[in-house]
């Protein structure tokens, strides 16, 4: 459902409003790992990964894997920056559009 705190991602992506805080947090702490942005939104790491995989599907969020000194490796995450978030707002926002009126011109006239 779109609302007025932030409609926009919500509405063209069709993401929730954890979600949608999930994107504003990585703009605010790029490179975040799913540990991290777990402990800043209050939520389980497997609800934050659930969500993060949401944002990657729908081209808001990137992960790049980052070697541990320890051995082994974490993922961090970036949102995708605002104005190409926008871009890509614009293009969702016109390919629904145009779905529309083909459907509505599939409608019999009589």
């Amino acid at each position: 459902m779109c609302n007025s705190a932030g409609p926009g991602r919500r509405c063209v992506f069709g993401i929730q409003d954890h979600e949608a805080r999930l994107y504003v947090e990585l703009l605010d702490a790029p490179d975040s790992t799913v540990a991290e942005l777990a402990e800043r939104v209050d939520r389980d790491r497997s609800n934050v990964n659930r969500g993060l995989s949401t944002l990657r599907e729908k081209g808001l969020a990137d992960r790049q894997r980052r070697l541990l000194d320890s051995g082994g490796h974490v993922y961090q995450y970036r949102a995708t920056p605002r104005g190409q978030a926008r871009d890509l707002m614009h293009e969702t926002l016109d390919e629904w559009t145009a779905y529309v009126h083909e459907r509505i011109d599939e409608f019999p006239q009589t």
